[in-house]
């Protein structure tokens, strides 16, 4: 499985940047970080890995006081020569070492001809022991599971990714790469499954993969729990999210006896570990798109493939024609989440979707994204149009005649009208064009 990464050129790009800050990626564990800096470190003619997970490496930084011995002592203990110009240093599992976070800002202002890329899945946990984080003075980048995209291309299938860049793609296509995302959607993205399942070309021996992968997270987060009560907390939320309702509430969550204080800072680890992430709703019909935190948010999950692993419905989803009529619709909503997730590199970004809750009615519109000038309303639902009355709210509401609805169909945009009179343009997408969203918006924006 050797191919690159959606991100990989964003890594080029910062290489030749002249006024280059040390890069950390980061990134819930095992989504491909330490890969990704080794294909980095490829195009250089030297590249120095240490995994501060090991004491060896730790102790330079904890021992050492001064930069330019902590990188004499780094060359001599890699046998890698001093001075040279075309050197990446990398430093895995940053967070194991607050000294080593500390040490970017230094690198940068008093070697700044070194290349340096660190890789962190807890980093906000290791803050805690930082005295002075080099804001300012890094550069970050968030790496997710693996898109659509991503995953044929883990399967060799380069036609394929060439119809899926077509915009409008074309409807020839359409039967390939619903098949495709099928599958797709079973398993999820996260790299070490994707492997196992283009070698093996079968699902039956991913379980064990999940399994490591869910108790290594558990086991991570539990690491940095205040107390042992938090540890408790941790442990009952990550046996009890992946059922819950659409909606969170903090108070009595899942039925425990956990107060919404206890509960709060637990998700709020979680979060922070971005294993399962806060997703807040917005009332925002116009930029800027604004999260409202009072409200009740929805979660996301590292990966769909682990929910579905967690609910045990892997087995079930490979009968299933129209994802949007399983499981309540809530596994092709989450993955068309971690689709348009995956589009951004920058670890500020959360998606969000829209609400307008009154005392007698609620309506929910899944996702709002913001293209050009516009809010834009994306409901994941398949059906007639006059089912889709919360995206008509919306469209009543707000200020331009767009809004996209992806579903198994195949594209088509047309011309609509809301019960209420409103006339506005519907962008039809199949599932599997959820990881080229902001490209259509472009498009759909340009050209109606």
């Amino acid at each position: 499985m050797n191919f690159q990464r959606k991100l990989f050129p964003h890594l080029l790009n910062w290489k030749k940047k002249p006024n280059r800050k040390p890069l950390i990626i980061r990134g819930t564990r095992q989504v491909g970080k330490s890969t990704l800096a080794a294909q980095l470190g490829d195009t250089y003619s030297h590249f120095i890995t240490l995994n501060l997970e090991k004491k060896e490496y730790r102790r330079i930084f904890e021992n050492i006081e001064s930069t330019s011995n902590i990188l004499n002592a780094i060359f001599l203990q890699t046998n890698t020569p001093k001075n040279e110009p075309n050197t990446l240093l990398f430093l895995d599992e940053i967070q194991e070492s607050p000294r080593a976070i500390q040490q970017l800002r230094y690198f940068y202002e008093e070697f700044p001809a070194l290349h340096v890329i660190a890789a962190g899945s807890l980093l906000e946990f290791a803050m805690r022991k930082v005295a002075s984080f080099p804001v300012g003075r890094v550069e970050q980048m968030v790496l997710h599971p693996f898109d659509f995209e991503e995953y044929l291309g883990a399967l060799g299938l380069r036609q394929a990714i060439e119809e899926l860049n077509n915009i409008p793609v074309g409807e020839y296509a359409h039967a390939t790469l619903m098949r495709h995302f099928h599958d797709y959607a079973v398993i999820g993205g996260m790299p070490e499954v994707v492997k196992r399942f283009v070698l093996e070309k079968t699902m039956a021996n991913l379980p064990e993969i999940y399994d490591n992968l869910w108790l290594g997270y558990r086991d991570d987060v539990e690491k940095y729990a205040q107390n042992a009560k938090q540890r408790n907390v941790i442990r009952y939320i990550m046996e009890t999210a992946a059922s819950e309702k659409d909606r969170i509430s903090f108070a009595g969550f899942a039925n425990s006896n956990y107060n919404a204080r206890e509960v709060r800072e637990a998700f709020r680890a979680l979060d922070l570990a971005r294993i399962i992430q806060f997703m807040y709703p917005t009332t925002s019909l116009q930029p800027p798109l604004l999260p409202d935190i009072k409200r009740k948010p929805r979660l996301q999950f590292a990966d769909t493939g682990l929910l579905n692993y967690t609910l045990n419905l892997q087995g079930q989803m490979l009968t299933v024609g129209d994802l949007n009529h399983f499981f309540r619709g809530k596994i092709i909503q989450h993955l068309v989440t971690q689709e348009v997730m995956a589009q951004f590199k920058s670890p500020l970004f959360k998606p969000m979707f829209w609400v307008r809750e009154k005392s007698n009615s609620t309506s929910e519109v899944d996702l709002v994204l913001q293209a050009g000038q516009y809010l834009v309303p994306i409901e994941v639902k398949s059906g007639k149009q006059g089912r889709l009355r919360s995206l008509h709210q919306f469209v009543e509401r707000t200020n331009h005649p767009y809004a996209v609805r992806l579903l198994a169909n195949r594209f088509l945009v047309e011309k609509a009208i809301t019960p209420n009179g409103t006339s506005f343009t519907l962008m039809n997408l199949p599932y599997y064009l959820a990881s080229k969203l902001p490209q259509y918006l472009q498009w759909f924006l340009e050209n109606y």
